[in-house]
């Protein structure tokens, strides 16, 4: 994945069928710590969401629509299927302003920047990293570290089409893109080892995506986003 522009800044778990069901899905909705994702593409000029599972072309471009309900920090940090890692955010020509309000909408990249797809195919993988307190005290944890200018290219599986998916609404989606509890961090990602291991849930609704802390927030958690392209 290219970024095109002057600067470039970036429940999957089951939920039982229960009675109260709904209302579990609107606490996780509307709980005090949470993230509300939308994947976007620019289609004949103009951004629209789409599926987080959606499959690109080469050449497409994307960007991240996020409201947080949590006033802290973000830093998000993508590996290309060439194995390159970028910085998405904060955005370099920034410097450290990173601080995320509650309620308000952050474009990554920038208003006037996209991501281009490209590289083999396979998954990007966005790391993000949210925070309610600023990751001043490096005996706790640390921000994501400036990344390597490149590295080996990830172990990646092709994109898989959902068949029910594609016959349905003529989409090519693989479900095991999107976002997900981090399962391995890289290795750059320097004091991972310090971070606080939380369980975090994923709730896909209509156009975005919502990932929640079920508990009190009281440090860093840490979960990545698998983009798809052929």
């Amino acid at each position: 994945m290219k970024y095109v522009s002057r600067t470039l800044v970036g429940v999957c778990g089951l939920l039982s069928i229960v009675p109260n069901l709904a209302a579990q899905t609107q606490q996780l909705e509307q709980g005090a710590y949470r993230l509300e994702i939308a994947l976007e593409r620019l289609e004949e000029g103009a951004w629209n969401p789409v599926d987080p599972g959606l499959v690109f072309e080469q050449g497409e471009r994307v960007r991240f629509r996020v409201k947080p309900s949590f006033g802290g920090y973000l830093y998000v940090m993508n590996q290309g299927t060439s194995g390159d890692y970028t910085t998405l955010f904060p955005r370099e020509d920034t410097g450290s302003e990173n601080r995320i309000e509650p309620g308000n909408d952050y474009l990554i990249p920038a208003t006037d920047g996209a991501f281009r797809i490209s590289g083999p195919a396979g998954h990007d993988i966005v790391y993000w990293m949210a925070t309610p307190i600023a990751v001043a005290d490096p005996s706790r944890y640390r921000p994501l570290p400036p990344p390597p200018e490149s590295g080996p290219p990830p172990k990646n599986l092709l994109p898989r089409c959902d068949d029910t998916i594609l016959r349905a609404r003529g989409d090519c989606v693989d479900t095991s893109a999107g976002p997900h509890q981090a399962e391995a961090l890289p290795e750059n990602f320097e004091g991972a080892r310090s971070l606080e291991k939380r369980q975090l849930i994923f709730v896909q609704k209509e156009g975005s995506s919502v990932v929640s802390a079920p508990r009190t927030l009281e440090g860093p958690v840490v979960f990545e986003f698998r983009l798809a392209h052929r």
